[in-house]
């Protein structure tokens, strides 16, 4: 007996990659929402990056303007107080903080 349905398999796995490449999107933007932990000045990779929550207190900074809020791995919006690094993997530091990785915001 001859199967005369047809083979759907390709375009079952095209669709099903086309919707997961379209969620990928939306997912990143539903998990970078979520609280993330505040980097403390004690972790092993904030002490290797000599990161300080107040940059006046860092002694390795030479320009005085250099924050995080100005720096290009900061990720949050102008004004917070707080907002995620590239850097310290998506934990939340000062706005005010400081670290030797500082780069400027283009």
């Amino acid at each position: 007996m001859a199967n005369n349905l047809p083979n759907n398999s390709r375009r079952h796995f095209i669709k099903l990659t086309a919707i997961g490449l379209t969620a990928i999107p939306f997912a990143t933007m539903l998990f970078n929402n979520a609280a993330a932990d505040p980097i403390s000045e004690t972790d092993p990779l904030a002490v290797a990056m000599k990161y300080k929550s107040d940059a006046t207190q860092a002694a390795d900074r030479k320009d005085l303007t250099s924050t995080c809020a100005n720096c290009a791995f900061y990720t949050s919006k102008a004004g917070d107080t707080t907002g995620p690094c590239s850097i310290f993997q998506g934990k939340l530091v000062s706005a005010n903080g400081w670290c030797t990785a500082w780069a400027r915001k283009a």
